[in-house]
């Protein structure tokens, strides 16, 4: 199998492309670092194909290995044929692999394997060929015998049939049609278990849909119904289809003798061995390929979550709301550094609203709260409504902001929040979380397990590797993309940059501290343990303001500083302007590029890169993002009515629509029919977590705490 041609067929791109990106990642690049330094190789593909390539490089690889240890054990046995052996190499999944196996692998014992050891094997043949003259009774008694527990005439015969539902079984070109047939004829079913209780299940209490229509977040709902005994799930094939089918290749000669036998056998074959593995391949593929969708929703999710823009140079008041325990408060400064916490008590059962506000005014003018950040939790509409009334009492500009505090209390119940707060308890940590997430998302998410973010669906069901693999892979691009500040990364941040282990991100930060703040890049060469291979993926996402080499404060790797250099000279600037703000209109004088990188000695790309990061040093492709809406007064969802218009941010994004905040506290569901009046396959195509979108409400129930939205306005 030529690996790198289906690679270049599946992605769609130019062979040396293909070629290049694998070099490079056998080479021990990562994927951030080829996407961002060696667009020349690989004619500039991006993380996300890459990453995808990678993934498919793994399986294809996989795959051919698995087909040499198939070749190699059926060659052992004696029973390789040219063409058996040309269909292993051409086949082009490992369920493909797999099935061409089953007839030679080692065999647990099963009724066949016992058949055969009491020597019922030829008497099977004799069947098979459907040749005989005889009846098969009469032939079956010569293999009657006590000593191979053989004790009847009947006995024999159904070891036989044991024999030959096995053989069909294992045939793989039957197996192939029947999986075929079943996908794209079968349908997927569930009906409840028990009494039909009230329950998120209902609509799957009498449920069918053909398995090629069936939705993932479907499939995803219907396996956890089962899992949580509520449901019970099955696939229905075109049964009769396909014993007609099984028939018509086993029974060749209409033999009186042999027919009703092998009818019977094809039925057994089917039913016993055939249909239960199917249905069993079918339900893993649909949850594989369930779970891929999810992933990739999720994936997407927590990418625009972590790209949402930071809010800089603003003290902001961290608020974890709760009704018993009271409200934690931290007061961060705009670099933020906690400067004080406190527990008040203004929700239920104290209701200390007056006491409360006085230590809030108290804050507020102490330490000029400009921005105050509520988590979403318990007790957050409580909370509001005592915010705003608080804010028109004070004379303060003061703003506030509803955040997703999903995997707060997780962060401040971890060893890292220990060790980063120690003098704290839980709801303070929490509290200057719900601040921190507000001033830069990204540096405070990267903290906690991306699971735990709350931006999926089903999330917890999923192979749990598979998902973790791929959600780290997506924080790893946002950390890159954006870069980090050397002097002022924490661990956690440092360790999703290229090439930055956990041990080295912990290295990067003790060396800080004993050495001072890192003057260049270069002095990354002294931390323990970081190799020029490390330095290489890591030094151009590492940023300092205000070192020695102005470049060390922009994206342009130290590989090219030479380059960079020669380029400013040429052009007559000195990379001390760098610093102060960019060298805006410098690529305005370069005539041609071609030649200018030619005289560089670098690429076309390389330069163009280069160029565009003098221009806006170490720019931050956040900015760009939809900023969160602030807000003075508070909305509940008995004010709503339908036809009321409002602005939202988009939440969460799923298979059947999106959650949009409007500021009521219940996030309302645009489903995805009311999203545009074009045809889409999936939201994502008109909405991101973090947009800000207008709205109109259709209905409200207060009952249920449902709000149905619309975007078509």
């Amino acid at each position: 199998m030529d690996i790198i041609k289906v690679l270049q067929e599946e992605l769609k791109i130019g062979r040396h492309q293909v070629e290049a990106a694998v070099k490079l990642i056998d080479e021990g690049n990562t994927i951030p670092f080829i996407a961002r330094y060696r667009k020349e190789a690989t004619g500039s593909l991006d993380d996300e194909i890459l990453r995808t390539l990678d993934e498919r490089l793994r399986y294809l690889r996989n795959l051919a290995e698995k087909k040499e240890q198939v070749i190699a054990s059926i060659r052992e046995q004696e029973k390789l044929t040219p063409e058996l052996e040309m269909q292993i190499q051409e086949a082009a999944t490992l369920v493909a692999v797999e099935d061409l196996y089953r007839p030679y692998r080692p065999k647990r014992r099963t009724r066949a394997t016992i058949a055969q050891e009491k020597g019922l094997a030829p008497l099977a043949d004799v069947i098979m060929l459907q040749m005989t003259k005889e009846p098969i009774e009469k032939l079956a008694r010569e293999y009657i015998s006590e000593e191979k527990g053989v004790g009847s005439v009947e006995d024999a015969i159904a070891g036989a049939k044991d024999i030959l539902a096995e053989r069909i079984s294992d045939e793989a070109d039957y197996r192939t049609y029947i999986r075929n047939a079943t996908m794209n004829q079968g349908t997927i079913q569930s009906s409840a278990k028990d009494e039909k209780t009230e329950s998120v299940y209902e609509m799957y209490y009498q449920y069918e849909e053909s398995i090629k229509k069936t939705a993932g977040h479907r499939v995803l709902a219907l396996n956890r119904g089962e899992a949580e005994k509520v449901l019970t799930v099955k696939i229905v094939a075109p049964t009769e289809q396909l014993l007609r089918y099984l028939e018509k290749k086993v029974i060749v000669n209409d033999n009186p003798h042999t027919t009703p036998i092998l009818k019977d056998v094809a039925a057994d074959s089917y039913s016993r061995l055939i249909a239960p593995a199917i249905e069993r391949e079918i339900r893993n593929d649909m949850t594989e390929k369930a779970e891929d969708g999810a992933i990739k929703v999720f994936g997407k999710n927590l990418e625009q979550l972590l790209m949402q823009p930071p809010i800089v140079g603003k003290v902001v008041l961290g608020w974890d709301p709760a009704f018993r325990t009271g409200c934690k408060l931290a007061v961060v400064d705009e670099t933020g550094k906690v400067l004080d916490t406190v527990v008040i008590y203004p929700t239920a059962p104290q209701n200390k609203v007056e006491e409360a506000k006085a230590v809030l005014k108290k804050l507020i003018k102490k330490y000029n709260v400009s921005l105050i950040s509520v988590g979403n939790g318990t007790a957050s509409r409580e909370s509001e409504q005592v915010i705003v009334e608080l804010l028109k009492e004070i004379p303060e500009p003061v703003q506030y902001v509803i955040v997703n505090e999903a995997g707060a209390s997780v962060y401040s119940a971890s060893k890292l929040a220990t060790e980063e707060f120690p003098q704290f308890d839980v709801g303070q940590r929490s509290a200057a979380s719900i601040a921190r997430r507000l001033q830069d998302p990204l540096a405070e998410l990267v903290k906690i397990d991306p699971k735990s973010i709350g931006v999926g669906q089903y999330q917890h069901d999923m192979n749990q590797k598979h998902l973790g693999e791929a959600l780290q892979g997506v924080v790893e691009n946002c950390v890159n993309k954006v870069g980090v500040d050397l002097n002022t990364a924490s661990a956690p941040l440092l360790e999703y940059v290229s090439g930055i282990s956990k041990a080295l991100a912990k290295n990067i930060v003790a060396y800080r501290e004993e050495h001072g703040a890192f003057r260049s890049r270069n002095q990354l060469l002294k931390v323990a343990k970081l190799g020029p291979k490390a330095y290489e993926q890591c030094a151009g996402f590492m940023r300092i303001q205000g070192g020695t080499n102005p470049l060390d404060g922009t994206s342009v790797h130290p590989e090219s500083y030479e380059a960079a250099g020669s380029l400013l000279k040429k052009l007559g600037y000195d990379p001390e302007e760098i610093a102060a703000g960019g060298l805006k209109g410098i690529g305005k004088k370069i005539v041609d590029y071609k030649k200018m990188a030619q005289e560089l000695e670098i690429g076309e790309i390389t330069l163009r890169d280069i160029v565009k990061e003098l221009e806006k040093p170490a720019r931050d492709p956040r900015d760009e993002m939809p900023k969160p809406i602030l807000r003075t007064d508070v909305m509940e969802m008995k004010d709503l009515t339908p036809g009321m218009v409002l602005k939202g941010t988009v939440r969460n994004v799923i298979d059947f629509g999106a959650f949009v905040d409007i500021g009521v506290h219940q996030d309302g569901l645009v489903h995805i029919s009311q999203m545009t009046d074009k045809f889409i396959k999936h939201p994502m195509e008109v909405v991101s977590v973090g947009d800000i979108v207008e709205v109109k409400v259709l209905s409200v129930d207060l009952a249920k705490k449902r709000i149905a939205l619309t975007m078509k306005l």
